[in-house]
C-alpha cells in the first residue's frame, strides 16, 4: 500500500482485536480498536476511516445497532464478525448495510482477502480517472455514473453502498440483458473466495427499496424465474 489505511475494530473480545492490530499492523495498516457499541459510533463517525470490522455479537449496543447508527452518516466499508455464522445473522447485516462478513473462525488470510476487497471497491468510487471518462448508463429516470460511482433517481441522488453500487453498475451495463445471480457474484466479489448466493438477493432487496420498488411487483428491478435478475426502463414493457 502506498499509504496506511485507517482501520477501526469494534469488538468488545479485546484479545481478539489485539491480534487483528498485530496481525494487519506489518502489513501497513493502522489499526485502533474500541470495545463497546457507544465508542464504535462515536469513533466510527467521528473520524474517517478504509474500513470498519464490526463484532455482531457485543453486551448493551449489539453490532447490528452500531451498523444502523454509522450508516446514518457514513457508507464507510463495514466488514462484520460473527461467533454464530449464522445466515441469518448475516442476511440482517446485509439489510441494513454492511459490505462483508466473517465468521470468527476466520483465517489472518482470509480477514486480508476480504479487507482489501471492501476497501478496494471504495478506492475505485473515490478516486475516478479523468483521462478515463465513460458514458453515464441511463435506463429510464435511472444514471448511473461509472466514473463518480453514483446514481441518480430522478433529480435525486441514490445512497448506496460499495457492494449495492456494483450490483446497480452491472445491471445497467447488461443494457437489457439478464444477469445470472452467478454472473453478479463474479462483477461483485474477488473471485478467490467464498460468497453466498443469498447475499444477492439480500442487496437487490435493498436497492429495489432504494429504487422504489414494489416488492411483489418491481418495475426497475425483475426476477426473471430460473435466469436471474433484469434492469428495466419502468416506461418501456417488456
Amino acid at each position: 500500500m502506498s499509504e496506511s489505511q485507517r482501520i477501526l475494530v469494534i469488538d468488545d473480545d479485546r484479545k481478539l482485536a489485539r491480534l487483528i492490530g498485530d496481525y494487519l499492523g506489518p502489513l501497513g495498516y493502522e489499526v485502533s480498536a474500541v470495545h463497546t457499541g457507544p465508542e464504535g459510533v462515536e469513533k466510527g463517525t467521528g473520524e474517517q476511516w478504509h474500513a470498519i470490522i464490526l463484532d455482531v455479537m457485543m453486551p448493551g449496543m449489539d453490532g447490528f445497532t452500531v451498523l444502523k447508527e454509522i450508516r446514518k452518516k457514513s457508507e464507510v466499508p463495514v466488514l462484520m464478525l460473527t461467533g454464530r455464522g449464522e445466515e441469518a445473522d448475516r442476511i440482517v447485516g446485509l439489510e441494513i448495510g454492511a459490505d462483508d462478513y466473517l465468521p470468527k473462525t476466520f483465517s489472518t488470510r482470509e480477514l486480508l482477502a476480504r479487507l482489501r476487497a471492501v476497501t478496494r471497491r471504495t478506492a475505485r468510487a473515490s478516486a475516478p480517472d479523468p483521462d478515463a471518462l465513460l458514458p453515464e448508463l441511463v435506463v429510464g429516470q435511472l444514471r448511473v455514473n461509472p466514473n463518480t460511482h453514483t446514481a441518480v433517481l430522478g433529480d435525486q441522488p441514490m445512497t448506496l453502498t460499495p457492494v449495492e453500487y456494483d450490483i446497480l453498475h452491472a445491471l445497467a451495463r447488461a443494457k437489457g440483458r439478464v444477469k445470472s445471480r452467478e454472473a453478479l457474484i463474479e462483477d461483485v466479489r474477488d473471485r478467490h473466495y467464498d460468497v453466498f448466493d443469498r447475499s444477492i438477493d439480500v442487496h437487490i432487496s435493498a436497492l429495489r427499496k432504494k429504487l422504489g420498488d414494489d416488492a411483489k411487483a418491481p418495475r426497475y428491478i425483475r426476477t426473471i424465474r430460473s435466469a436471474g435478475y433484469l434492469l428495466c426502463d419502468p416506461s418501456t414493457p417488456l
